[in-house]
């Protein structure tokens, strides 16, 4: 009796066989390859939706700005001063100018004896002018400007000084000071792999605005309802039609395409051109 409770007791004590444990094993691997294969699979896919998440914000942006400044254009521009330029370039370029505000009816009263010489403005009110504002000239005999940077500003004696930037001639008694904004809108495609919507103006230069927007295509509706690539006078425009295409900033070797891409489409009124 002894004995076989001795035998029982060491039947009962063997361990797995090779063959049960290479079977646990091989099912755990499997376990262990399946999850991973879920992981990496989820893990790419937040990475893809960051990266279609920034593309979106990036379009949004790029719309947003490019609307509320294009419905801006002409707002207090003097006549014959652009208020809206269009290039048809694929990508193409637009330029927008419309008074900032700060100057009203402010003209220089003594002609310029020296292009380096400060603008007397003899009984004009320039206190919303101050030093390292940017400020528009312009002539409106010979119909022409620029825009120049303002080192001082002497409100009592309404003389402004611009001895860091003297300008390109002589203005004459009469010419007009404005605080105009200007924005140039273009892609720049220097970096293939990051195309840039890049605005620039006077006072900055070119800045990038949004990264990894690919192209912007702007058509114009005119007063007579035709919609046109580039338009013949800009008081005839009376609508811009907006389309801006942008892609993730990394390639998706597992997509279709190299990247992912969208596009938006809009339309903003013009509200200072034409009558």
């Amino acid at each position: 009796m002894i004995e076989n409770n001795i035998k029982i007791d060491r039947f009962r004590m063997k361990g797995f066989t090779l063959v049960e444990l290479l079977i646990a094993v091989l099912l755990a691997a499997v376990v262990t390859s399946a999850a991973m294969g879920i992981y990496i699979a989820q893990h790419k896919q937040l990475i893809v939706q960051d990266e279609v998440t920034d593309m979106q914000a990036n379009i949004r942006a790029a719309a947003v700005e490019l609307t509320s400044k294009i419905r801006m254009a002409g707002y207090n521009v003097p006549e014959m001063v652009p208020s809206l330029e269009g290039k048809d370039t694929n990508p193409d370029t637009i330029v927008v100018t419309y008074d900032g505000g700060g100057l009203e009816d402010v003209t220089i009263e003594h002609e310029m004896p020296l292009p380096s010489a400060e603008l007397r403005c003899d009984g004009h009110d320039i206190s919303g002018l101050h030093d390292n504002d940017w400020v528009y000239i312009w002539d409106p005999i010979v119909e022409t400007g620029e825009f120049f940077l303002v080192s001082h500003v002497q409100v009592a004696a309404c003389h402004i000084q611009h001895n860091t930037m003297p300008l390109s001639r002589c203005y004459p008694e009469g010419s007009q000071l404005l605080m105009l904004n200007q924005f140039k809108y273009y892609i720049d495609n220097s970096d293939p792999d990051h195309p840039n919507l890049v605005c620039w103006t006077p006072q900055t230069g070119p800045q990038v605005f949004a990264e990894n927007i690919t192209d912007l295509n702007f058509k114009y509706v005119l007063a007579s309802g035709a919609v046109v690539d580039v338009f013949p006078n800009e008081d005839m425009v009376r609508e811009v039609l907006i389309t801006i295409d942008a892609r993730t900033d990394k390639r998706d070797l597992e997509f279709h395409t190299d990247y992912r891409t969208r596009g938006f489409d809009t339309r903003v009124k013009v509200r200072n051109l034409g009558s």
